[in-house]
């Protein structure tokens, strides 16, 4: 008789989920990357800092982003016909930070460009996608917004940031 491996059974240590604490510190043990969704409004450019990116399809192009209900920004993005996704690069935590600050401030000092078609991408990202809006799909108190890349361009030698607990770091390179 062989065994591959060992079972040994699981106590859940944090029985009620509802608390709000408990489920940021277990969704905080996941990295992710961080991206800025930004267009521009009537000339201005508006945007959010968002960690909930996700690639889903390549065919045809889709990636998601999760996006709080409760935000006041996304409403100023949600009818735009194009949106910029930057992935943002290394060295851009101050620029998330901003970006999720208060809504007058978040694009002082930011180097950004936009397309003739209205998405913003931020200089120093890993990439940029511009895309359109693909769909939305209510999710709790979220909305989960499908887009569909339309362009994209990435920035080689830049590497991404990674925001997981709470704080940012560094990939950094196995050495084997």
């Amino acid at each position: 008789m062989s065994s591959i491996g060992t079972f040994e059974e699981a106590t859940m240590i944090v029985p009620d989920i509802r608390e709000t604490a408990d489920l940021r510190r277990a969704y905080g043990a996941f990295p992710s990357g961080v991206t800025a969704l930004c267009a521009l409004r009537d000339g201005v450019p508006v945007g959010i800092a968002a960690s909930s990116f996700v690639s889903v399809s390549m065919d045809p192009p889709l990636v998601s982003i999760c996006v709080q209900r409760s935000s006041t920004t996304w409403p100023l993005l949600a009818d735009r016909d194009r949106l910029g996704v930057s992935v943002l690069g290394a060295d851009q935590a101050s620029a998330c930070r901003q970006l999720a600050g208060p809504a007058a401030g978040r694009f002082a000092g930011l180097v950004h460009h936009a397309t003739p078609e209205g998405a913003v991408l931020l200089t120093g990202a890993a990439a940029w996608l511009d895309c359109s809006l693909h769909d939305v799909v209510d999710a709790g108190d979220h909305v989960l917004a499908l887009l569909r890349v339309e362009a994209l361009q990435t920035h080689d030698g830049v590497a991404p940031i990674v925001f997981q607990a709470s704080r940012f770091h560094r990939l950094v390179e196995d050495a084997a």
